[in-house]
């Protein structure tokens, strides 16, 4: 007897710690975003989970939360332009908890709950030919990177 209520308090913790970070947290985040000369302005935020819309300043445009980086291309007011990425970090509280809890983190890895983003962000400003010529380069550079990571998964199998 003692053995089945020690496996069922087992079975039970395992079932509950399952996705940590897909418990806790929401599936988007809030960020406050506004631009480095104080303008106004209306940006495109766009990861691999989505397109979000908005006017800047913003006190809490919700993004999804995502594994990959969250590209920004903004225009403010009096035309001038950011463009840019901000990097995805991972809440290592939340992705520790997963792994002692038995999940390994792999709930969480699926959904993308164990990530975030900055939450205060300040877009640098630019003219528009600036920003298109480094919208340009990124762009570029993603391609790039899809294609070696498309040529070394074809070349693995």
């Amino acid at each position: 007897m003692t053995f089945r209520k020690t496996a069922l308090v087992g079975a039970s913790l395992v079932f509950l710690s399952a996705g940590c970070a897909t418990i806790v947290n929401d599936s988007h985040i809030p960020l406050v975003v506004s631009f480095s000369d104080g303008s106004i302005g209306h940006c495109t935020f766009k990861n691999k989970r989505g397109v979000w819309q908005s006017e800047i300043p913003t006190t809490g445009v919700l993004i999804r939360r995502s594994d990959d980086a969250l590209f920004y291309d903004c225009e403010t007011k009096n035309g001038m332009a950011s463009s840019g990425s901000i990097r995805s970090e991972m809440e290592g509280e939340k992705l520790a908890a997963s792994v002692v809890f038995l999940d390994l983190g792999i709930t969480d890895a699926i959904t993308d709950m164990h990530r975030t983003y900055q939450g205060h962000i300040v877009l640098p400003v630019m003219t528009k030919e600036a920003a298109a010529q480094h919208a340009a380069a990124r762009d570029e550079a993603a391609k790039k990177a899809a294609a070696e990571e498309a040529e070394a998964r074809d070349n693995y199998y």
